[in-house]
């Protein structure tokens, strides 16, 4: 699954991808840093289904019980205003951030950058102007696309050579919106039996932008909270933000990796190994860290990536194993992999997730925590050990 982290240009957004994919980019106090897209792995936290069985395993992903699970993420070229009619690198930032299942936009919550991204006084500049303006952006993106085609979706309607849902689905297809969600929102707003010849330009603004918050949700991620000066900033925005300092998350990541600290993304605070004598500037800086953590309860980066993957997106892990006694795969490693699958994912989903001919083949299924046989069309839930029985196996 894909993250896309999205933001104007100069808010951080590089720093972030640097702190969650332990990746070196190249960032800057200037905008345009980034052009072209940087792509990395991070990681989603979870227990480890070591837990439940008590069960000890050498396995990287698992960190004292807790689960590392990857996942993509993306860092776009900033935006700018007018990106929607190609300003700056609209088309080719819009077109980048296009396949991300959920957006994180990245905004300077501290007011240091103008609209622009350029370096400005801090609290000069109101971030609520930026939420504002992106959030638009991508309306007016998808606005474009519809509209762009409308007069031959109803032609192909009122000639009945397509399905209303059917022909804006395939206006989407290239962002990876399915008719279902097309058809949710038409039901929604009372537009599924109105014939799109006597829609109004509010009907497709309206049910457009609808359908890009159900389809792209966006997450604020409040960067420079350890630079603002008043926090109660977050209550003006609305829907999901969460405090961060990307900053602040790198500094402590290359601690860790230089042995100075013991610490793990998400976590409050931090330890200094007693072992490693501190140059002044690293202990000072450390001091600084301390401070920050009085002022926001964590870096936030990585509750950033849980509440993304866990929360508005819904998906839960489970935990495909062959052997449901040993727990392992058919090289005896223990719990080898930790699946990110949707809610109500079922255990025939979960068998084509692995393998085609194994979805084919499927026969039934074994939860190896209550070790009861299950159907295919049995629901699966956050943390399930399972194991597919099949007569095929992979191809």
């Amino acid at each position: 699954m894909q993250i896309g982290l999205i933001g104007k240009a100069n808010v951080g957004k590089s720093t972030f991808f640097s702190a969650a994919t332990e990746t070196i980019v190249a960032s800057g106090n200037f905008p345009f840093t980034t052009i072209e897209p940087n792509i990395g792995m991070a990681f989603v936290q979870s227990d480890c289904a070591c837990k439940h069985f008590d069960v000890k395993h050498e396995n990287p992903l698992c960190v004292n019980g807790t689960r590392l699970i990857p996942v993509k993420l993306i860092d776009v070229a900033g935006l700018v205003p007018g990106a929607h009619e190609g300003k700056g690198l609209g088309n080719q930032f819009l077109d980048d951030a296009r396949q991300a299942e959920i957006l994180v936009h990245v905004v300077d919550i501290a007011g240091t950058t103008d609209i622009q991204g350029q370096p400005i006084p801090l609290g000069t500049h109101d971030p609520l102007e930026d939420v504002a303006f992106v959030q638009d952006e991508f309306d007016q993106w998808f606005i474009d696309i519809l509209k762009r085609e409308w007069d031959k979706v109803t032609r192909e309607v009122d000639q009945k050579r397509a399905k209303l849902t059917d022909g804006i689905a395939k206006r989407f297809s290239g962002l990876g919106i399915k008719e279902h969600e097309v058809q949710s929102v038409l039901q929604k707003q009372g537009l599924i039996a109105k014939n799109p010849k006597e829609w109004i330009d509010s009907d497709i603004e309206n049910f457009v932008k609808e359908l890009r918050q159900n389809t792209k949700p966006m997450i604020i991620a409040a960067n420079k909270a350890d630079l603002c000066k008043d926090l109660d900033i977050l209550k003006k925005i609305s829907g999901v933000v969460i405090p961060c300092s990307a900053e602040t998350e790198l500094l402590l990541r290359k601690a860790t990796k230089a042995g100075i600290i013991n610490y793990t993304s998400g976590d409050d605070g931090f330890k200094i190994n007693e072992e490693k004598e501190l140059p002044a500037p690293q202990q000072k800086a450390l001091d600084l860290v301390k401070t920050i953590f009085s002022k926001i309860p964590s870096t936030g980066i990585q509750k950033i990536l849980n509440t993304a993957v866990f929360d508005s997106l819904n998906l839960i892990a489970v935990y495909p194993v062959e052997d449901e006694s040993k727990l392992t795969n058919k090289d005896g490693v223990i719990l080898p992999d930790a699946k990110l699958i949707p809610q109500d994912s079922t255990a025939k989903d979960l068998a084509a997730l692995i393998h085609a001919d194994i979805a084919k083949g499927f026969l039934h299924a074994i939860d190896c925590k209550t070790k009861q046989r299950i159907s295919g069309d049995q629901k699966l839930k956050h943390g399930d050990v399972i194991k597919i029985v099949s007569t095929l196996s992979r191809g």
